[in-house]
């Protein structure tokens, strides 16, 4: 009987052992994926990034641009 007893309780680690075998690899492979998942987020980020910057400088070359038309003509006028 003794030996019966360890028997079922060594099947029911086994069990147990298996269950949690399966949970590790659920989450390693959620866990990979969230990791792609961070990864293709950032690069979004950094492409925003990027065209926030050439967006920037464009704006600065127009204001540039407009304030050096303006100056010509303020010229122009009080000549």
């Amino acid at each position: 009987m003794n030996d019966e007893l360890v028997f079922r309780q060594f099947e029911e680690i086994e069990r147990k052992v298996e269950s949690l075998i399966k949970i590790c690899k659920a989450h390693e492979a959620t866990n990979s994926e969230l990791k792609s998942k961070i990864k293709s987020l950032e690069e979004e980020i950094q492409g925003k990034v990027e065209a926030e910057r050439s967006y920037a400088e464009e704006k600065a070359l127009i204001r540039s641009k407009i304030d050096g038309l303006l100056a010509r003509i303020d010229g122009m006028l009080s000549e």
